[in-house]
C-alpha cells in the first residue's frame, strides 16, 4: 500500500495539500473492507500502541478511534482524565512526557483549548492525532465528511455545501471549509449574524460565500451540512432561545426542499433533534449521519497507518 501521507502527526487540514487529504481519502477506502468482514481484524499495526487521551466527552470520535486501533491489531489504551494525574496538578507537558516515556507509537488528544495537540507534537516522539482542540480543527471529522460525500457523489469538485448553524464555535466547520475547497467544492455559510465569524480570512475566500439566511445557503445545494449548537463553548446568549434557533435556523422538510433533489444532509453528532435538525429529516433516506459514523472508523484507520508508519494489510 502507497504511502502518500508522511507527516508524523495529523494536526489539522489547513496545512495539508489537496494531494495528501486525496492519499488519507484513498488509504480510508482500502480499509473499508475490513469493517464489513465476517472478523474485522488485520495485522496492519501489530505491536504498535495508540493511546487515546481525551480531555472532552466524546463518544463517535473516540470509540471509532479505539476501534480503528483494534481493527489494526494494535494495543489501544484509553486513558479517563479524571482519574489522571492531571487532577492532582500535573501539567499537561508532564502528562504528554511521561506517556511518551511509555513509548507509545501514536497519542489521539480531543481537548477543549485549541493548540494542544500542537503543543504535545513538539515534546513527544509518539505520532500525535488531534481528535478536536477547542474551535480550532477536527480533522478526522472533516475527512470522514469528505469520504461521505465522496463515496454518495463520486466527486467533491464543484459542488455546491452549505454549512449551517454555529459556525463561530465549530472546531467541524473550520476543517470542513479548509478540506473541501482544497478539493474544489464551493461553499455557503449561514446562521445566527452573532454565529457566524466576520473574519474569514484563515479561509478560500473565493470559494466561501457568506449567505445572507439559511434559505440563502440551501438553495440549490449538493450537500447540506447541519452544525451541533456547541453549548458548552458558549459563554454568552448568542441567540433568544432554542425554540427560535429552531424557527429560523433549523433544517426542516420545506428548507431542505430548496436543495437540490439529490442533495443529502451531513450532522457531525450529537444531533439536538428539533432544535438544529428536524426528526423527519434526521430519519429520512437523504440524511448520511449513520454513513457518516461508518466511514468514520476507516477514516481513522487510515489516519493510524499512514502516522505510525505500519505494514500493509
Amino acid at each position: 500500500m502507497d504511502k502518500p501521507f508522511r507527516r508524523r502527526d495529523l494536526l489539522g487540514i489547513r496545512n495539508l495539500s489537496a494531494a495528501e487529504i486525496v492519499g488519507i481519502l484513498d488509504t480510508a477506502e482500502n480499509f473499508r473492507e475490513v469493517n464489513a468482514r465476517e472478523i474485522k481484524k488485520v495485522p496492519t499495526l501489530r505491536g504498535k500502541t495508540v493511546i487515546n487521551l481525551f480531555f472532552e466527552a466524546s463518544t463517535r470520535t473516540r470509540t471509532s478511534f479505539e476501534l480503528a486501533a483494534k481493527r489494526l491489531s494494535a494495543d489501544a489504551v484509553n486513558i479517563s482524565v479524571t482519574s489522571s494525574a492531571l487532577t492532582k496538578g500535573e501539567t499537561l507537558i508532564d502528562t504528554a512526557l511521561n506517556l511518551d516515556a511509555m513509548s507509545p507509537d501514536c497519542i489521539v488528544v480531543r481537548h477543549s483549548s485549541a493548540g494542544v495537540p500542537h503543543q504535545l507534537a513538539k515534546v513527544s516522539k509518539a505520532a500525535i492525532v488531534n481528535a478536536g482542540d477547542g474551535a480550532n480543527e477536527h480533522p478526522t471529522q472533516a475527512l470522514l465528511d469528505a469520504m461521505t460525500i465522496r463515496e454518495h457523489k463520486g466527486k467533491i469538485e464543484n459542488l455546491q455545501v452549505a454549512i449551517v448553524g454555529d459556525i463561530l464555535h465549530s472546531r467541524v466547520a473550520r476543517s470542513n471549509i479548509h478540506l473541501l475547497t482544497k478539493l474544489g467544492a464551493s461553499i455557503r455559510v449561514a446562521g445566527p449574524k452573532t454565529l457566524v465569524p466576520n473574519d474569514f480570512q484563515f479561509l478560500v475566500e473565493k470559494d466561501l460565500h457568506v449567505a445572507a439566511n439559511v434559505e440563502e445557503a440551501i438553495d440549490g445545494a449538493d450537500v447540506v451540512m447541519i452544525l451541533r449548537i456547541q453549548r458548552e463553548r458558549q459563554d454568552s446568549a448568542y441567540f433568544p432561545t432554542l425554540r427560535e434557533y429552531a424557527v429560523h435556523y433549523g433544517l426542516t422538510q420545506e428548507r431542505l426542499n430548496l436543495a437540490k433533489s439529490d442533495a443529502i444532509v451531513l450532522h457531525p453528532g450529537p444531533m439536538n433533534r428539533g432544535i438544529e435538525i428536524a426528526s423527519d429529516v434526521a430519519d429520512s433516506s437523504r440524511s448520511l449521519i449513520l454513513d457518516q459514523v461508518k466511514y468514520g472508523v476507516a477514516v481513522r484507520m487510515a489516519v493510524l497507518y499512514l502516522a505510525t508508519g505500519g505494514n500493509p494489510a
